[in-house]
């Protein structure tokens, strides 16, 4: 696929785990002179004369951000990547009737502070008329990387307790060193939580060669490379999906989709990756059985 009228497209497809679907993140089109020529739209180049411009077009969009809170986010709620994330850090206070708010509330400005400092987007709770329990479970919801938690037996030891989002570690810090770990923590965060999402996408991302094994990869959630004669070819891409969406309903024993399903068991192109594996020679299209040109990347899709 590509923009009408452009010469090419390139795109950022995104892979969700739970649905074992993919989504288009962003896409970047080289639309050429056309337009220019269509709307006269011209420059003066370095030499005096008169040019068609050549234009581009791309767009990144929210639904990048649907996108992230479908890759990462879990039963408890949002998971946020720390770079993204609003806030970084909460530090909720314990108070209790023999730990009243006052008594905690210098020693966790103190480490507000220390994060402030840093750069940590950071936020601290001192609402009295939530209980810490409450407010655990509200900003687990909402994403939060960190919450650090923060009691009287923490004042007396000079240390808080740091809990991590994505993974549910708990870790007890002493205050002098906490602002230095939680920048560090912040940074793991990311990368562990990038990691995981690109080894599970690697995980299901096969290469078929043989049409009896594409929708069986497919119900795997599975994303699918296969041999193909080319985008010039869109007659065969329509047939993979009318097959695909075919094959896919007889497994369920469904004669049809439903007319108000959002998202079709119909497998489409995806993209035709930079990174192309071996296409040795005498390889033949999956669904024409014509000559290979290409790999191309095939899946379900929001």
């Amino acid at each position: 696929e590509k923009f009408a009228g452009g010469h090419s497209t390139t795109t950022v497809e995104g892979y969700i785990p739970v649905a074992g679907r993919a989504i288009q993140g962003a896409t970047s089109h080289h639309l050429g002179q056309n337009f220019g020529k269509m709307f006269d739209i011209n420059y003066q180049d370095e030499n005096g004369k008169t040019q068609v411009v050549w234009q581009t077009s791309w767009g990144l969009t929210t639904r990048t951000i649907g996108v992230m809170i479908m890759v990462h986010g879990d039963d408890t709620g949002l998971v946020l990547p720390p770079r993204v994330a609003p806030q970084q850090v909460v530090i909720v206070p314990i108070v209790s009737k023999k730990c009243p708010l006052e008594k905690l509330a210098g020693f966790c400005e103190s480490i507000r502070e220390s994060l402030d400092d840093k750069g940590v987007r950071v936020k601290l709770d001192d609402r009295s008329i939530y209980n810490p329990g409450w407010k655990y479970a509200h900003w687990e919801q909402k994403g939060v990387p960190i919450r650090i938690e923060v009691g009287p037996r923490d004042l007396e030891k000079g240390q808080a307790r740091m809990v991590v989002r994505y993974n549910g570690e708990k870790t007890d810090v002493a205050v002098d060193e906490l602002a230095d770990v939680v920048e560090k923590k912040l940074k793991e965060i990311q990368d562990e939580m990038f990691k995981k999402a690109q080894e599970f996408r690697d995980a299901h991302l096969v290469q078929v060669t043989e049409w009896k094994d594409f929708v069986p990869n497919l119900e795997l959630h599975n994303l699918v490379l296969t041999p193909w004669c080319g985008g010039e070819h869109q007659d065969w891409e329509e047939w993979v999906k009318d097959k695909s969406r075919e094959e896919s309903l007889a497994n369920l024993g469904e004669g049809a989709e439903d007319e108000r399903s959002a998202t079709s068991v119909a497998a489409k192109t995806l993209c035709i990756p930079f990174k192309q594996p071996e296409l040795k020679e005498g390889m033949k299209c999956i669904a024409s059985g014509l000559p290979a040109t290409c790999w191309v990347l095939w899946g379900r899709s929001y």
